[in-house]
C-alpha cells in the first residue's frame, strides 16, 4: 500500500495516522498544498485529505481546493481507498455533488457522535465503536471536533454517524470512501496548539482530553488497522 497524504495547512498535518503508518512500515507521502504541487494518483492507491480553517467553496482564494476535488473524484471512480477528515471530508461531498454550508454553530472539543443504523453494520464504524480496552460495542462515543460547517450526504452514499447539532458527522461512499466531519487524528498535543489561540474553555477541554483521550487514540488505532490494511 502507497498513501498520499493531502495537507491543507501546515498546522493541521496527519497526527496519529502518520505515526501508525510509520511503525506498521507502510509506504506514504505528506504534501503540503500550499507549497507543493499535488502529484497524480498512477504511484499511490490510498488519498487521504486532512483539515484545514477554509471553505471548500473558496476556491478562488485557494486554487488547490479544486485539484483536490477533482483528485477526490478521481479516486473515488477508480476504486482507491479514499479517507477526507474534516475539510477532507467536504472535499469529498462536494466532489461527490453534494452541497457544503455554515452549520449552525461551530462545533468546538470533546462531543459525541451517535453510529446510525447503517453505521452498525459498517465494518470499519465498528471497529471505531468497540472500546478498545473493554471491548463493548458503544453507539455512543466521545470524538474532538473543530468546525462550523457542514454537508449534505451525497446521493448514494451512506451517513454512518451524527451528532446532537450536525446531523451528518460521516459517511461512506461505495466500499472504500470514508469521510469523517470531526478529528481522528489528533495527537493531544495538537489539540492544545489547535486550542491556545482561541476563546474557549481551555481548562475544560484540558480535563476532557485527559480523561478521553487514550480510549479515542485506540478507537482511532483500530479503525486505521482496517483501512489500512
Amino acid at each position: 500500500m502507497s498513501v498520499l497524504i493531502l495537507k491543507n495547512i501546515p498546522s493541521e498535518g496527519p497526527g496519529t495516522i502518520e505515526d501508525f503508518l510509520r511503525e506498521k512500515g507502510k509506504d506514504y507521502k505528506v504534501v503540503d498544498c500550499h507549497k507543493e504541487d499535488i502529484p497524480a494518483m498512477e504511484d499511490f492507491d490510498t488519498l487521504v485529505m486532512m483539515g484545514g480553517p477554509m471553505s471548500v467553496n473558496e476556491e478562488d482564494l485557494y486554487p488547490f481546493l479544486g485539484k483536490e476535488i477533482s483528485l477526490a473524484r478521481k479516486s473515488i471512480d477508480e476504486g482507491k481507498w479514499v479517507f477526507g477528515i474534516c475539510l477532507g471530508a467536504q472535499i469529498m461531498a462536494k466532489a461527490l455533488g453534494a452541497k457544503v454550508y455554515r452549520g449552525p454553530q461551530p462545533e468546538i472539543g470533546w462531543y459525541d457522535i451517535e453510529v446510525t443504523e447503517d453505521g452498525l453494520r459498517d465494518p470499519l464504524i465498528k471497529r471505531l465503536a468497540i472500546h478498545p480496552r473493554a471491548g463493548d460495542f458503544w453507539k455512543r462515543f466521545r470524538v474532538f471536533h473543530w468546525h462550523g460547517e457542514t454537508f449534505d450526504v451525497p446521493r448514494g452514499a451512506v451517513r454512518l454517524a451524527k451528532s446532537e447539532i450536525y446531523p451528518n458527522q460521516a459517511f461512506r461512499y461505495g466500499d472504500k470512501a470514508y469521510a469523517f466531519q470531526f478529528h481522528i487524528e489528533v495527537r493531544k498535543e495538537m489539540i492544545y496548539e489547535w486550542l491556545a489561540a482561541e476563546s474557549v474553555d481551555m481548562e475544560q477541554i484540558r480535563k476532557q482530553t485527559e480523561t478521553v483521550y487514550e480510549e479515542y487514540l485506540g478507537r482511532a488505532m483500530n479503525f486505521y488497522k482496517t483501512f489500512f490494511k
